[in-house]
């Protein structure tokens, strides 16, 4: 199966439903190594005049290695199936081949990678980046997310490619 690029403005796509209930694989990388996480807090929409993205990772996760050093990251969608996402959000890319792991089929373009097996993606190219600040959360009880103090680091793209299905 294929890919169609189409503008995301024309998806009909709920993505805070996609994001909190289906889940994502945030993906960066190249053909020589990569590497991906779960993610279930995100957000999609308009930024600085673009289409844009917001991933967040906590600072132990090996997937911000990856975004930190690469100008480019996916964010990909796969249904409502979480056999994958038990072991992309569970084990580390460190002790295991996730992709090996998991069956799914690289896809090394537009400067990044992303699956075969994905329904939906967006191909997003960094814009910013900041740590999340304890003494900046107005809500305190936010703050019981963060016992171990890994506060997340948060990430805007801009979407550059969205990619169907086909």
């Amino acid at each position: 199966m294929s890919f169609k690029e189409v503008n995301i403005k024309d998806l009909n796509e709920n993505f805070v439903k996609a994001i909190a209930d289906e889940w994502m694989l945030v993906t960066a990388g190249d053909e020589k190594k990569h590497n991906m996480m779960t993610a279930s807090w995100g957000f999609v929409g308009e930024m600085w005049g673009k289409d844009a993205a917001v991933t967040v990772i906590r600072p132990q996760r090996y997937t911000k290695e990856f975004i930190d050093s690469h100008d480019m990251f996916s964010l990909s969608f796969y249904g409502n199936d979480k056999k994958l996402h038990g072991i992309t959000g569970s084990k580390s890319g460190k002790e295991i081949d996730k992709t090996e792991a998991t069956g799914l089929t690289p896809v090394y373009d537009y400067g990044t990678v992303y699956f075969e097996q994905a329904r939906l993606v967006l191909i997003c190219r960094k814009l910013y980046v900041s740590r999340l600040d304890p003494d900046k959360f107005i809500d305190k009880e936010n703050l019981k997310w963060y016992e171990n103090k890994d506060y997340h680091y948060v990430y805007v793209g801009e979407i550059t490619h969205t990619l169907i299905k086909e």
